[in-house]
């Protein structure tokens, strides 16, 4: 039985680095621009499927591929700020809401347009590899793709700790109004900041595509996931999403292990009830 738990903290870990990779852009979008991107899961899904049409076309590893895909997502994301996030940023909330959610069904529609609503996936020479360490075995995809995750959530940190445009999104993300006075550029940095998070879930698709099936409705999925992890974390916390994207992990391998594959997702949307009821700040939130 030891074995078995070290085997589902191994597993849980490793899952829990993609997750949290993928949560992590959403905590900086709404901890700077305080907008809930409903449409982040549709991110996700459009990364996905760049992955396999560049594996398709021109034979690009998926894991190689994040060196177009993270431009091409930032570029993306910044596009998409300046033109449907920043009219409506004095706008009420449920008018942002409304605006993220109809531009995820425009990404699901046209993808299931062009390809309908067929499984897609990748096969590299590794797909089935595994590292054997003794009575225990690491997947090598689940262990590049963690150690990729890992290497930009450390590097997003970092960037925002040392840089000044990084050190502008904090104080953007603390107070506006000060961040204003300081002559910080507003518009500029909020449309950086919304544009490193869709790079961080564009990398997210790129290296959960050799891991998961691609369709047009995958998104709703993880951005379940993604939701419950920023909420565990803390609004505004990276940090935070860090933590409980290893946590989420650990949970989804030991409760579809030890009760259902099929309930695992309820395990932790009783924790997120939990959360919301005795303490909606999360983990590392601020009130």
């Amino acid at each position: 039985m030891v074995e078995v738990i070290i085997q589902l903290v191994i597993n849980g870990l490793l899952l829990g680095g993609l997750y949290a990779l993928l949560s992590i852009g959403l905590t900086l979008i709404f901890g700077v621009l305080e907008i809930v991107n409903f449409a982040h899961g549709e991110f996700l899904m459009v990364s996905m499927y760049l992955t396999f049409l560049l594996f398709s076309f021109f034979g690009m590893d998926p894991y190689l591929s994040l060196i177009v895909i993270l431009p091409v997502f930032f570029l993306f994301g910044y596009a998409i700020e300046k033109i449907i996030i920043k009219p409506l940023l004095n706008d009420p909330p449920l008018n942002q809401i409304f605006a993220t959610i109809g531009l995820g069904l425009i990404f699901s529609n046209v993808a299931l347009l062009l390809f309908k609503a067929d499984f897609r996936t990748v096969k590299t020479s590794y797909s089935d590899a595994n590292l054997i360490f003794g009575n225990f075995f690491v997947s090598v995809p689940r262990l590049i793709a963690f150690a990729i995750a890992i290497a930009l959530i450390a590097a997003l940190l970092l960037y925002l700790k040392k840089t000044f445009t990084g050190k502008a999104i904090r104080a953007l993300a603390q107070q506006r109004k000060a961040a204003m006075l300081m002559g910080i550029d507003v518009h500029r940095t909020y449309a950086i900041a919304f544009g490193i998070g869709i790079a961080c879930v564009g990398a997210a698709g790129a290296v959960l595509l050799p891991l998961f099936f691609v369709f047009p409705t995958v998104g709703s999925l993880f951005s379940l996931i993604a939701f419950v992890i920023v909420i565990l974390g803390g609004y505004n916390s990276l940090a935070g999403s860090l933590v409980a994207g290893l946590i989420i992990g650990l949970i989804e391998g030991f409760s579809g292990f030890f009760i259902s594959p099929h309930l695992k997702e309820v395990v932790y949307f009783v924790l997120f009830i939990f959360i919301l009821i005795f303490r909606p700040t999360g983990l590392f939130g601020k009130r």
